[in-house]
């Protein structure tokens, strides 16, 4: 696994969330749009699938892959398309979108229509997994994708998606413990989980809820034997996280430098309609 090639490709991702790149006034740009439940992102790459743009808003407009706010969702991927527009100086047309594994047609319709909502045109609808594969480029091993609100997985068996399951345990329940015990606010727990200067605590008093986390990717992942795990989503950013599934799973546990960015980053690869090879 070519982490330095991953972390390069966030990193450049990184660098246009405060400075965008600029752009010619014709050239095809791809768009992709996560709709996670504590960040909603929006990625634009110009042709070669360099990013050039980046906007991202914490939120709690979707809950557990659901869409439960619907127009606070709409609101926020205007707010994000409109400001990548106005730094880059060009209308945004279509993005690509994703949802967790097994979600019912219904409700990935839902976010097909916050997308629409919100004056772009859908082009792709992928799994969030497939998504962060266009980026880590696995091809043995499990995708493991934490967000705020469940643990989704695929198993990957010659760069394939062989296997996906998605169960509602993620970034809220954390929260939920820190809040608890510390007796503060979800809001306090959340700043809390994102301290830097935290992990450590923050990370002894979780311990069991990654711990469920992995107990769910091992019951899915039995039959297939997988040799590595590789550990994505928003969730994932806490630290030692990686230490803990590799202990539950006795397996090599990896992840990029920032696990956020890696499924938008794969979402907005995914708007081929927009990209080319060189």
């Amino acid at each position: 696994m070519d982490f330095s090639r991953i972390n390069s490709e966030i990193n450049r991702l990184e660098s246009c969330i405060n400075s965008p790149k600029p752009v010619t006034a014709t050239e095809p740009l791809a768009v992709g749009v996560d709709l996670g439940t504590a960040y909603i992102v929006v990625v634009v790459l110009n042709r070669t699938g360099t990013p050039v743009g980046c906007a991202l808003e914490y939120s709690q407009v979707v809950r557990d892959g659901l869409v439960v706010d619907y127009a606070g969702a709409i609101d926020i991927v205007k707010r994000l398309v409109k400001q990548l527009e106005e730094q880059l100086g060009r209308t945004l047309e279509q993005a690509a979108i994703a949802i967790p594994p097994g979600t019912e047609k219904g409700n990935s319709k839902t976010h097909c229509y916050v997308i629409e909502a919100a004056g772009l045109a859908v082009s792709t609808v992928i799994d969030e997994p497939v998504a962060a594969n266009a980026v880590l480029q696995i091809d043995h091993g499990v995708i493991v994708d934490i967000g705020g609100g469940t643990t989704g997985l695929a198993v990957i068996e010659g760069g394939k998606v062989v296997y996906t399951a998605d169960e509602a345990t993620g970034g809220t329940h954390i929260s939920l413990v820190l809040a608890g015990h510390h007796h503060v606010s979800f809001a306090e727990a959340e700043k809390r989980k994102h301290d830097q200067s935290l992990q450590e605590e923050n990370l002894s008093l979780v311990r069991p809820v990654i711990q469920k986390m992995a107990t769910i990717v091992r019951r899915h992942i039995n039959k297939w034997q997988p040799k590595e795990i590789f550990l994505v989503g928003g969730t994932c950013c806490l630290a030692g996280i990686e230490e803990v599934f590799s202990v539950e799973l006795d397996l090599p546990v990896f992840k990029p430098g920032n696990p956020l960015l890696v499924t938008p980053l794969g979402i907005a690869l995914n708007d081929s309609s927009a990209l080319r090879e060189e």
